[in-house]
């Protein structure tokens, strides 16, 4: 916690580096930006591990990988009385109260999948509770920014978003074409989250939301999640947290304080803010936040969004 305030970080590739770099998570020594002692000092109450696999891999081989991901983080990371895995509602609350970490384990583009549902119901047995549709290229589901035809939803993309939620399973629209956040704002029927997006208002990068989707996910009762992803943030060689505000301050404008929350998109990145290294210096954006927004304002942005989001999806039980 922070102040008395819930903490939540809605994107971090902890088992992505994990795997690439051999690096352990409870090593006091570990190069991971978010490693369990840069976690602890962050306050960080639930963390989203997110699955990710380069998108060269052919879906089969994909599959493997996020097999071998999630095995990773159940052998690994999992630990009774450090961090739980946060599969129902009831979990969620219990973790909570234990003061326990919760980890809530998500997919970062359905590549995978390769058209077959059952893969998605395998995924919920496996613990997986939030979905990214698409990295940057296409796939079954849909396209990605990347992708130059910018299509929307497939057909197999709409049966997709709808199982999820009939599943409990949240729907991140980060990554994902234009045509393709708008079918999902359409049809998904409930809060939709873009997990690690900054604002193009501000500026002006393909990964970022324009102020009409901002509006569309923040009408479902969505969020977005301001990410520290440098190159999402601005184009100078030199970037602080203050520019991330810059961020923020639009975002509130247009989303409102229910509509934003934080995703750092640590471990995913390979430079960093100056003053956003890893997860050790959260306590110093969170100070910033609330001597900026007030203290209100910061208990939603800091995690009671994130925490609203996953109770009204996952399953009670």
């Amino acid at each position: 916690m922070y102040n008395g305030h819930w903490v939540v970080d809605g994107h971090a590739d902890i088992l992505y580096r994990m795997e690439g770099e051999g690096l352990g998570f409870y090593d006091p020594d570990s190069k991971l930006q978010q490693s369990y002692l840069h976690m602890a000092a962050s306050g960080i109450d639930v963390q989203v591990f997110v699955t990710f696999v380069e998108p060269s891999l052919s879906p089969s081989e994909q599959l493997y990988k996020v097999l071998a991901s999630l095995d990773r983080f159940y052998r690994e990371v999992e630990k009774p009385g450090a961090v739980v895995p946060v599969f129902s509602v009831s979990d969620l609350k219990a973790v909570l109260q234990s003061g326990h970490r919760g980890a809530i384990l998500s997919l970062e583009g359905a590549d995978a999948f390769a058209g077959r549902i059952e893969v998605l119901h395998t995924l919920f047995r496996l613990g997986v509770r939030l979905i990214g549709l698409t990295w940057n290229g296409a796939n079954s589901v849909a396209d990605g920014v990347g992708e130059a035809r910018g299509a929307g939803l497939t057909h197999f993309g709409r049966e997709v978003v709808l199982t999820m939620r009939t599943l409990g399973m949240v729907v991140d629209v980060s990554h994902l074409a234009e045509r393709g956040v708008w079918d999902v704002l359409e049809i998904y029927g409930g809060p939709v989250v873009a997990s690690h997006s900054n604002a193009a208002a501000v500026h002006a990068h393909r990964r970022n939301l324009s102020d009409d989707q901002i509006r569309g996910i923040a009408a479902t009762g969505g969020l977005v999640g301001a990410t520290f992803v440098p190159s999402f943030v601005g184009d100078r060689a030199v970037l602080t947290s203050e520019d991330l505000l810059r961020h923020i301050d639009h975002l509130l404008t247009i989303a409102g304080p229910d509509g934003v929350a934080l995703g750092s998109d640590f471990d995913g990145i390979d430079t960093t803010l100056t003053d956003l290294r890893n997860g050790s210096d959260y306590p110093q954006l969170l100070e910033k936040l609330e001597r900026r927004y007030g203290s209100d304002v910061l208990a939603k942005m800091a995690g009671g969004n994130w925490l609203r989001v996953f109770s009204q999806i996952l399953p009670e039980q």
